[in-house]
């Protein structure tokens, strides 16, 4: 039956983090026997339960009349005003629930679809529509261009550009390498960034958008972690702060990240009213709305303080994490002088110790022989070859066995010792 699927859907790739899924649980047994029941830091999810609060709304909600009947494919009145609202208070922009916001099943699906309803799909390799995206950068990104019939072209993210490319630099090399300018359609941004965990400037967003203007291309800014950060110093920026930004941009949120709802797959897309117009088109075919439930107690925890104080702590507890294994890598010979500490999220990017020819390599070899289950960077894209990413989210004690191991077993950045 394979044969009945397209050219697009046949060349996909497994998503990397259900390949080290499945490894994991193909040698699990293998590991406990030696002692080193796997510890896995490559989810990048907060694993704490989401606020009280809005666990008690939801089951508030529950025995509300006709709660369970479909709701609107755009969102319910009241969470699109709630996510209005959100927007003025944590960036001081406004945004119009009746037509510049629209409810998602999560920013992952979103943005899917807004791919979808961008690209002519082809399988001819000159007339496929690009997309830019960041690199290293979010696995999918790619995965879902390449499923759209479309071209994903890195900008490359590195330590010496600060994680912030040169734009028309980027634009430079795709005509060098003998692209149609012409089949640009659009360009991801993603700060705070997974996997780095860097930030941008507001400038530098006000840049984006002279960019995206100056080549008529749509600017896509995916916000997942912009409440994920460590001080008021780095407080990271909304698109929609720089003047105008709304002629060529939309922007992306999800409840996931924040208020650790993973599993309720909330979010929103906002922005240029016309996009946001022809993508509630397309995804009104694919779906008929969130559970009414879901987006009152979203509603709810969007604007209240207890929603405020939940990000809070959060973020103190992903800082701690964070300075739990710094500390632990610099123990293990890591310099800090070879990789940038973020100020957001809960991700951390460091290099391979320099034995290593490949991150798989690395990654690999951590995970055969310590139980340790990190992601090599080249799953994020070519520009992520010779790192891997750790995401800190489980318990710190875990954390803290997790280096105890690495000792024992000889993950030394320089050196090289037997293992057990």
């Amino acid at each position: 039956m394979k044969e009945l699927f397209n050219e697009c859907v046949k060349n996909l790739e497994t998503y990397i983090m259900f390949k080290i899924g499945e490894e994991v649980a193909r040698i699990r047994l293998e590991l406990e026997a030696k002692g080193r029941t796997p510890i896995s830091l490559t989810l990048g999810a907060p694993v704490a339960k989401p606020p009280k609060y809005v666990i008690d709304k939801l089951k508030e909600y529950l025995d509300v009349d006709n709660i369970h009947t479909y709701s609107s494919p755009r969102g319910e009145k009241r969470f699109l005003e709630a996510v209005a609202a959100r927007m003025k208070t944590r960036f001081g922009v406004d945004v119009d629930p009746t037509c510049e916001i629209f409810s998602l099943i999560g920013a992952k699906e979103g943005i899917a679809n807004l791919i979808r309803a961008l690209i002519n799909s082809t399988t001819d390799k000159d007339e496929k529509e690009i997309i830019l995206i960041p690199d290293p950068g979010y696995a999918s990104y790619k995965e879902m261009i390449k499923v759209s019939g479309g071209l994903a072209y890195p900008m490359p993210l590195t330590l010496e550009n600060n994680y912030m490319p040169d734009l028309e630099d980027v634009w430079e090399n795709l005509l060098k390498d003998g692209y149609n300018e012409k089949k640009v359609k659009a360009v991801i941004l993603n700060y705070p960034n997974n996997p780095l965990g860097a930030t941008c400037t507001l400038d530098y967003m006000k840049k984006a958008v002279e960019f995206a203007r100056k080549h008529d291309i749509l600017l896509i800014s995916d916000a997942a972690y912009t409440d994920l950060y460590f001080g008021e110093n780095d407080v990271p920026p909304s698109v929609f702060q720089v003047d105008g930004a709304k002629d060529v941009a939309v922007e992306f949120f999800t409840l996931s990240k924040p208020y650790a709802m993973t599993g309720w797959r909330l979010g929103w897309i906002c922005g240029n009213k016309d996009v946001v117009k022809f993508f509630g088109k397309q995804k009104s075919t694919i779906d008929t709305g969130i559970f009414k439930a879901l987006q009152l107690a979203s509603a709810d925890i969007l604007t209240s303080k207890e929603g405020d104080e939940y990000i809070k702590k959060s973020n103190e507890d992903f800082k701690r994490k964070q300075q739990i294994c710094i500390n632990g890598f610099k123990e293990l010979g890591w310099d800090t002088n070879t990789f940038k500490i973020p100020n957001a999220t809960f991700y951390l990017w460091l290099p391979i110790p320099p034995r290593y020819k490949t991150s798989e390599e690395f990654t690999n070899d951590l995970m055969y022989k310590s139980g340790i289950i990190l992601v090599p960077g080249n799953g994020f894209g070519k520009y992520g070859e010779g790192f891997f990413r750790v995401s800190a989210v489980c318990e710190d004690e875990t954390l803290y066995e997790m280096f105890d191991r690495m000792k024992k077993d000889g993950f030394y950045f320089e050196r090289t010792v037997a293992v057990c």
